[in-house]
């Protein structure tokens, strides 16, 4: 994609955040042209005053309008002898000059608040649909930057560039005319250095725009080391890298801060040069002025006039550097945001069928590779009928996990047939599939809230009997109540107040409470004793009439299954029950055969020592 077309499609995603603010905008940059106009009057009553109301020079014709309102007044005599009243409009002209710009700033303060809003929304809501596989790749401190920082960034530009925009260009276009009315020459000199201070703006822009790239990037990436740091910070303590986290820490700071510099550099030289440049040209109209109104080619008061109407040119057009470098910082938040905007959503919220799921599944044949040419499930098939208990017994990375992802849709195969309840899972809606798979995973999540709002998260209106049931199902419902606030009890951030047992079966009891037909553990018992897991175990047979999944490495979990399958390097080695399992040479007799020797050298250890 082109350079000039990459900035077409973020000056058109700007505009679409923009929708519904753009009236505040342009009222905003209309008060500013009004201020702007008002300001320009003012040095125009103050020549008048000093050449034809102090001085006896005549006014020029084209100053028709200045006449009339000298002859309304009472004419020159009158304002000769009452000069407050000339003062008296310099001090309205600065007050109306003054609510314009204060609607100025409060407008496009309201509009730049409300656009940052609506991208902070869309944003959020994109990341909320985006496929399991995006959020997996991507830096979640990096994300955090690109909704928080870079729309800040481009808040910024929005509440004082964007104006400042307008008022250069109306300030361009309305000056230079009217230094052309009052002297050709003298505008000459006046304008002279101008366009070398444009120029030079063009120039710092294109250099200053990949400065500020390389600076989010570094800061981004800053972000991303301390965000997985602070929230890793119990697993760096426990292996005492503190010193190793911070060298890391350090090496990006150092990063953003030497990008930041060379920014800094370059604004520094901008700033220096275009200063000594309007100086320059100040001091070139007050040489020639002087000369000039010296020598009677021009008046006092035009002097005055072109001083002041220089100062207030050099001064916008000085900021085009700023604007400028402000804009292009915009435009590199712009195409981070883009970025994330232009990820494909995921494809969940195409309508699919609906069908009455009841936990009925077939497997046939089924392949599945995160990245092409290397197969992670290979000619996958079995069987489920309504109600079964299937185990699923593998190494790490053997596909088990991968396995389930399948059934609740965060992937989708590419070879084979998945069947729930005699339909085809492809064709079954995303939202609806998910709805009716009851997912636990090894390492739960818990939002920070309390216990209670946590268990009823899948279903908020739950009643306070279900959340108990539930909880009592999971075998936390005793645990809960020994907390001094019960289930009103605030699990910290991502559970932290709670160990790695109570975390699992509290998300085990925010499973169930949605009742659904599926129901996937995936060694989601791992963190909690062999006791607490048997009860467990006991309770969903009792309780649970759903087609459940169970991935463990204890066997003891797997033996009361209906149907065990064995994994290995992606493909389903073994499958039956405990009973044939272990009259079968193979990995599940193997892992059998060593759990009950270590169970046996325990017991009689135990009785030893007693």
């Amino acid at each position: 994609m082109s350079t000039k077309h990459a900035v077409f499609r973020q000056l058109q995603l700007l505009w679409s955040f923009m929708r519904g603010k753009r009236l505040l905008y342009a009222g905003s940059i209309l008060t500013m042209v009004l201020a702007t106009a008002v300001a320009l009057i003012g040095p125009l009553v103050l020549r008048t005053t000093i050449d034809s109301i102090i001085g006896d020079t005549p006014i020029a014709a084209q100053w028709v309008w200045v006449s009339i309102a000298v002859e309304a007044v009472g004419g020159r005599s009158v304002l000769a002898r009452n000069l407050w009243i000339c003062g008296s409009v310099l001090v309205l002209l600065a007050l109306i000059e003054g609510v314009f710009l204060y609607l100025k700033g409060k407008w496009s303060a309201i509009a730049s608040e409300l656009t940052a809003r609506t991208m902070r929304e869309q944003l959020y809501d994109h990341l909320q649909y985006l496929p399991y596989q995006y959020h997996v790749q991507a830096e979640t401190g990096d994300l955090v930057q690109r909704c928080t920082s870079d729309v800040e960034t481009i808040r910024r530009t929005l509440a004082s560039q964007f104006v400042e925009v307008g008022r250069t260009v109306f300030m361009v276009v309305t000056v230079i005319p009217l230094m052309l009315m009052l002297n050709v020459k003298m505008t000459l000199v006046a304008i002279s250095v101008l366009p070398v201070i444009f120029g030079f703006a063009m120039i710092f822009f294109q250099k200053v725009r990949t400065a500020f790239e390389a600076s989010d990037e570094a800061e981004g990436k800053m972000t991303a080391v301390l965000h997985e740091n602070v929230t890793g910070v119990r697993v760096v303590r426990a292996f005492a890298r503190q010193v190793f986290e911070i060298e890391k820490f350090d090496s990006r700071n150092c990063t953003y801060r030497d990008t930041t510099y060379k920014l800094i550099e370059y604004l520094a030289w901008y700033w220096g040069t275009a200063s000594f440049l309007g100086m320059m040209q100040l001091g070139l109209v007050l040489i020639m002025g002087t000369y000039w109104a010296a020598t009677g080619a021009i008046s006092l008061g035009t002097l005055v006039v072109f001083l002041t109407y220089v100062e207030r040119l050099i001064h916008p057009i000085r900021q085009m550097g700023r604007i400028l470098a402000d804009m292009g910082k915009a435009m590199v938040s712009l195409g981070r945001i883009q970025e994330i905007l232009d990820a494909q959503l995921d494809s969940g919220d195409e309508v699919g069928e609906r069908p009455d799921i009841q936990g009925n599944l077939e497997f046939e044949h089924v392949s599945f590779e995160y990245e092409p040419g290397k197969p992670v499930l290979k000619d996958i098939s079995f069987q489920v009928k309504q109600g079964q208990t299937i185990a699923i017994l593998g190494p790490t990375g053997s596909g088990k996990t991968s396995l389930m992802h399948l059934l609740s849709r965060l992937y989708d195969y590419q070879q084979g047939s998945i069947k729930v309840d005699g339909v085809e899972l492809k064709a079954v809606d995303k939202q609806w599939m998910r709805k009716h798979v009851g997912l636990v995973l090894q390492e739960p999540f818990l939002f920070s809230k309390t216990i209670k709002e946590n268990i009823r998260m899948p279903e908020k209106d739950a009643q306070e009997e279900k959340v108990v049931e539930a909880a009592k199902t999971a075998s936390v419902h005793n645990v809960i109540q020994k907390f001094e606030d019960g289930y009103d009890t605030s699990v910290g951030e991502k559970g932290v107040t709670l160990s790695g047992g109570q975390k699992q079966r509290v998300a085990i009891a925010q499973t169930l409470i949605k009742e659904s037909p599926v129901l996937i553990l995936d060694d989601s018992l791992s963190a909690v004793d062999t006791e607490t897991d048997a009860a467990i175990r006991h309770a969903l047979r009792h309780r649970n009439h759903a087609t459940t999944f169970v991935i463990s490495h204890r066997v003891t979990t797997l033996s009361e299954a209906d149907m065990i399958l064995v994994l290995e390097d992606g493909e389903l080695i073994q499958r039956g029950s405990h009973d044939e399992l272990v009259q079968q040479d193979g990995l599940y007799k193997r892992i059998w055969d060593i759990q009950n020797s270590l169970e046996d050298e325990l017991v009689e250890e135990f009785e030893t020592a007693c």
